[in-house]
């Protein structure tokens, strides 16, 4: 994690075809150096609430990101939320610690995380931010989409060579 620069705030602005608000840090940055993760303010600077910490900003993460939602990745992994207490238990603290360290900037009064935790899976965008952000073992759900991204295409350029596959998350499931 690292403050951000000008150079970075233009390569966001030129990411998300708009200017960046409420940027407090750079939080991930991809193997080939391009600010890919943002860590936002919960209040954007005209006092709107902004509960998203972590928000994807790298035009492949997204474009993967939104490739898995319309191929069902999410219901897949919401069906096994309810179907798996040890998952649902990992995926709640991952919700409570993105709520943690919200709170610590500033509390927003609601415990909404986004991504759908802690009880589904609603917008892989935000869950791949946070996987990205705070690394492989944090958000189990996240870590899964990362990989799925990493294996994918985008291992080494704009995901660690190192990131879990997919299947090693799963226990060999592919």
């Amino acid at each position: 994690m690292s403050a951000p620069t000008a150079r970075d705030l233009e390569t966001v602005a030129a990411q998300l075809g708009r200017e960046p608000r409420g940027v407090l840090a750079i939080a991930y940055r991809t193997p080939d150096g391009v600010p890919a993760v943002v860590k936002t303010a919960p209040r954007l600077p005209d006092g709107t609430p902004f509960p998203t910490l972590y928000y994807l900003t790298d035009p492949r993460l997204t474009a993967e990101a939104s490739r898995q939602e319309s191929a069902g990745v999410m219901r897949e992994m919401t069906d096994r939320l309810a179907a798996d207490p040890e998952l649902a238990a990992a995926y709640g603290a991952a919700h409570r610690s993105y709520l943690a360290e919200r709170d610590e900037i500033e509390s927003l009064g609601t415990d909404f995380t986004g991504g759908g935790m802690p009880d589904r899976v609603k917008c892989l965008h935000v869950l791949i931010a946070h996987a990205l952000a705070k690394g492989p073992g944090v958000n189990p759900l996240g870590d899964e989409a990362v990989a799925l991204a990493a294996d994918n295409g985008l291992r080494g350029s704009a995901i660690p060579a190192e990131w879990p596959r997919y299947a090693e998350l799963r226990g060999g499931e592919r």
